[in-house]
């Protein structure tokens, strides 16, 4: 037998950023519990607004299963003497068991007799377990900081004040969070505010829309939101840009989402657009729109929770709100046109950038010179790239920065342009803070390029060298993700730059900041090459892929990636695994000497066929890949050494390398390691075949 079951827990109104995440742990939470119990159950249904977390799940088992239990005691000659009395550990089992020693019985395990209890588990009512399932997924709920309320002792993320639990049309016995189970829930604050009663949980969707008016489904009513503020911007011309974090929070803001279309003064479009887009959506949570060409229209779209009589009056109340803030905004952005970037420059040498390194001004010192030796090293504009790293942090003492804190960068670039500063330093000034974030986009230009990579070299050698290196639980700079932004910008804008030469080159930026530049610079290069790793396990590359090319000791990110690439394809081809097992003999066989392999081949010892033929292989094919080594094109150079498998094979089928006579060994040593040579030009494909497990 199977009925639905329907779980509600009505709050007040939950962090919205957090309502999809606490939904989704929610449901899980009840989902692991009755799998737990064995219990089956069809299809499920979470359901999230506001005000609520809740779970549908059909077809739910009335009771678990029901399954024998069988208990093994002692061997039967252990448990009974010769005259057929019960031993201690006859009359232990029964103790455990619960019996008497006369209902001890004796079956056999397929080997011998023993003593055998069965009994029979499960078949517990559901309704018994379902309070215990849904308070355990409630206490694991990912909640940072719970509050109480009341003179209750209970602690959730806000104050909780009902609870359904239906299985079937029967209110389950139970209480969460100190609250009774029953089948009352409430409807919108407005439009119906009162208490509902839910019928049966396939009925709960339906009658909080009507009459309740409220849409439960989070996925149904972020669609809502989607389409109607496309709609309304439509209405005006334009189009409406709604990132994914905006809507996902305006959803969990609204039970019944209602789209409309407000309007501002044509003179704040002077102010830079991303103040104005970032004042809407942070304060206001409102969506922008642009016109055909990506401009910024005087108009934004709120979602509002209700469905007004009047809705010029609520247009009109978004409209007084929104007004003063973008009039600060534009205050602040006259304001800092009146100074330079220049002088705020000078206001950065009372900010502290961390203690042991100075200033925030002492930061771009660093920066300006770092970046113009990068720029000298790969035909960079090295003024550009000096006077971009000067002004770098300019603007964080700006007005409008202090107000919109990820205004930073951005502001540079219009203050720059505004001071007439070359459109490449402006534009460098915005682009050194790419990547934000693992996916985000590059710098365009090749200063801005330049500015985000030294600034994050300067940060993460500088911190290595005072000795605050990040731990499993704490990396206070960042160094995490300014190391991966940094291989980026090496690898992916092609840069071939040496990455042990730059941060040394940064190290000693730093002057007597920091003790050993060689030492920070080193332990910074083991530091960033490892973050590789992480970044190929994103790509699905095999771990064994980049340990192959590690094992070659490079220090430049753009020639690691290419080989990693190539060596990844190489695992690809029919031939790998055994070439792979063949270079891991190899490796073996000369890691055994002691010293140096011998490298020196004389053609007249070849003796065997097999040899012969390996040794014209190995010499036509060095002169084959040679090119392509040498430009890099390491995966052409890999697929041209496949073919030398089945020569490979067949020499170590017929030709017994460590044979007596030491010249003829010695002739076998030298080919296999001209060899493993030609292999080694891209990686260490040996390191591809896995370690036994010992």
């Amino acid at each position: 037998m199977s009925t639905d079951f329907l779980v509600e827990l009505g709050t007040e109104e939950l962090p919205p950023k957090a309502l999809k995440k606490l939904s989704a742990a929610f449901s899980a939470g009840i989902i692991k519990g009755l799998k737990e119990q064995e219990l089956e159950f069809g299809a499920v249904k979470s359901y999230a607004t506001p005000r609520r977390l809740a779970l549908v799940v059909e077809q739910l088992a009335e009771q678990t299963p029901v399954k024998e239990v069988i208990a093994w005691g002692p061997p039967a000659k252990i448990a009974f003497d010769a005259e057929g009395n019960p031993s201690k550990a006859a009359e232990a089992f029964a103790r455990k068991n619960s019996l008497d020693v006369s209902d001890l019985q004796t079956e056999s395990d397929g080997k011998i007799d023993k003593l055998c209890h069965r009994a029979s588990a499960g078949g517990v009512n559901t309704a018994e377990l379902l309070g215990a399932i849904v308070n355990a997924s409630v206490k694991a709920l990912p909640i940072a900081k719970r509050m109480r309320w009341g003179a209750s002792r209970t602690e959730f993320v806000r104050p909780a004040h009902w609870l359904i639990m239906l299985l079937g049309n029967e209110v389950v016995d139970a209480d969460v969070l100190g609250i009774k189970a029953n089948r009352v829930t409430r409807g919108h604050r407005f439009h119906y505010n009162q208490n509902l009663i839910i019928d049966s949980p396939a009925s709960y969707a339906e009658q909080l829309r009507a009459p309740g008016h409220i849409i439960a489904d989070y996925a149904e009513r972020q669609a809502m939101v989607k389409e109607q503020v496309i709609a309304e911007a439509n209405n005006v011309g334009g189009i409406a840009v709604i990132s994914q974090d905006l809507l996902d929070e305006v959803t969990a803001l609204v039970e019944y989402p209602v789209a409309l279309t407000g309007k501002f003064e044509q003179r704040f479009l002077d102010v830079p657009a991303e103040a104005l887009i970032s004042s809407m959506a942070e304060h206001q949570k409102y969506f922008h729109v642009v016109d055909a060409s990506g401009n910024l229209k005087p108009n934004f779209i709120t979602v509002a929770n209700i469905i007004s009589t009047d809705p010029a009056q609520v247009i009109d109340g978004n409209e007084r709100v929104i007004r003063p803030r973008l009039a600060d905004a534009a205050f602040f952005f006259e304001t800092d046109k009146k100074s330079n970037l220049s002088a705020m420059r000078e206001r950065l040498q009372k900010i502290v950038f961390q203690a042991k390194l100075g200033t925030i001004y002492d930061k771009t010192e660093r920066v300006s010179k770092l970046a113009a030796n990068i720029a000298g090293l790969i035909g960079g504009n090295a003024d550009y790239a000096a006077r971009a790293g000067l002004l770098c942090k300019s603007d964080l003492v700006s007005e409008m920065v202090c107000e919109f804190d990820k205004m930073q960068g951005i502001a540079g670039r219009y203050y720059a342009l505004n001071d007439g500063e070359p459109a490449e330093v402006a534009e460098a000034l915005a682009e050194q803070y790419l990547p934000k974030f693992s996916g985000d986009k590059l710098p365009e230009t090749l200063t801005g390029t330049l500015v985000a990579l030294s600034d994050r070299l300067d940060t993460i050698v500088g911190i290595f060298g005072i000795g605050q290196k990040p731990t499993g639980s704490k990396d206070p700079f960042a160094l995490r993700r300014a190391s991966l932004g940094a291989l980026r910008l090496l690898v992916e804008k092609e840069l071939d730059l040496d990455l042990s030469d730059l941060l040394l080159l940064a190290a000693k930026g730093h002057g007597d900041n920091i003790e050993t530049a060689d030492t920070a610079a080193s332990e910074s290069l083991a530091y960033m090459l490892e973050r590789f790793r992480a970044w190929y396990l994103d790509e699905n590359i095999a771990a064994e892929v980049y340990q192959a090319v590690s094992a070659k000791q490079l220090t430049t990110p753009l020639d690691i990636n290419k080989r990693v690439h190539a060596v990844n394809a190489f695992t690809q081809l029919p031939e790998a695994q055994a070439l792979a097992a063949a270079n891991k003999r190899v490796s073996n066989i000369l890691g055994k000497l002691e010293g140096e392999a011998p490298s020196t081949l004389d053609s007249g010892l070849l003796e065997e066929s097999a040899e012969k033929a390996l040794a014209e292989q190995v010499a036509s094919k060095s002169l084959e890949v040679a090119p392509l080594f040498a430009e890099r094109r390491y995966a052409e150079a890999l697929a041209a050494l496949a073919s030398l498998q089945s020569t490979i094979d067949t020499f170590f089928d017929d030709v017994m390398v460590m044979c007596d006579d030491l010249a003829l060994r010695n002739n076998r040593l030298a080919l296999l390691a001209q060899l493993r040579g030609l292999f080694l030009e891209a990686a260490d494909i040996s390191l591809l075949v896995p370690e036994k497990k010992k």
